[in-house]
């Protein structure tokens, strides 16, 4: 990030997590203790959904709001960045790397399953922008990819007996290898690194135990982790931020049409209000300290 931008250098980096150390809410103690002036709320799930991004914003309006005291800092969102060219190109280049290992004749017949975490449709048909935005990536990689394939979004990760997202990853995988489809590539479309439900679920339950009941063959396309491509993506993303001046995304400020989260409404309001100080602070931006 400082070779790109180093006017707004020095840069500092704070990891947050929602449900694990360090969690989101010491992370910006640290960074209030630390004397930091300008913040970004920087999330690494690409595409928004009320239960991921929207979850940890409103993680930030409640923990302001319990401290009674105004942020020192002036802080922005970058809450979605599901089509940029650095990530779409990141994960075709995963996946082009997987197809290059299937047997030459095989190779324009294998199958891209563009997998992501599911949703209940409660949620979905409450108005979350999430099946949208990831649909979004996926049709920027197909074309980014010339159309090389047969493709389908599917769903993973389903817990519990209410209605969710659907085809289920193994559902589909199971149907495509009964109607004679013997070659598969899985592709962690919504996570940006390794973790349990890539390297079990996908890998373990589906890439192995699937296949060995039917007699096929799945890969997996690498999940993004340390790519050069994609942490070039993710420092481009916050210059871009950081030139607009802006507190977020024009789809933030606008909750889903049959939102039932009085909290979600005032996180919102949280980052909208910022756009007034980052306004203010324009003008004098030299020698701060940037944190992502």
């Amino acid at each position: 990030l400082y070779r790109i931008c180093p006017e707004s250098a020095p840069h500092k980096f704070y990891v947050g997590f929602r449900y694990v150390n360090p969690l989101t809410e010491d992370a910006i103690d640290q960074m209030e203790s630390d004397g930091i002036e300008r913040g970004i709320a920087f999330t690494q799930y690409p595409q928004y959904s009320c239960s991921t991004t929207g979850s940890s914003i409103n993680a930030f309006y409640r923990h302001y709001a319990s401290r009674g005291v105004p942020s020192s800092i002036r802080w922005s969102a970058i809450d979605r960045w599901p089509t940029h060219p650095g990530l779409v190109q990141a994960f075709a280049e995963s996946i082009q790397k997987q197809l290059d290992r299937f047997p030459q004749e095989d190779k324009d017949k294998v199958v891209i399953l563009f997998s992501a975490h599911s949703l209940p449709l409660k949620v979905v048909n409450r108005g979350d922008p999430y099946p949208a935005e990831v649909a979004a990536t996926v049709s920027r990689v197909m074309e980014f990819l010339g159309y090389c394939n047969p493709y389908r979004l599917v769903w993973q990760s389903k817990v519990g007996p209410l209605p969710w997202l659907s085809p289920q990853t193994d559902e589909a995988i199971e149907g495509l290898a009964k109607r004679g489809q013997k070659n598969i590539l899985l592709v962690p479309i919504a996570f940006t690194s390794d973790h349990i439900e890539t390297l079990f679920e996908l890998d373990l339950e589906y890439g192995t135990e699937l296949s060995a009941k039917h007699g096929i063959t799945i890969k997996r396309a690498d999940a993004m982790n340390d790519s050069p491509t994609f942490i070039q993506a993710l420092a481009d993303v916050v210059k871009s931020h950081l030139a607009s001046n802006r507190s977020c995304s024009k789809q933030m400020p606008l909750r889903c049409p049959m939102c039932t989260n009085a909290t979600c409404g005032k996180a919102k309001e949280f980052f909208v209000k910022q756009q007034e100080l980052l306004d203010m602070g324009a003008s004098n931006t030299e020698g701060e300290r940037v944190t992502a």
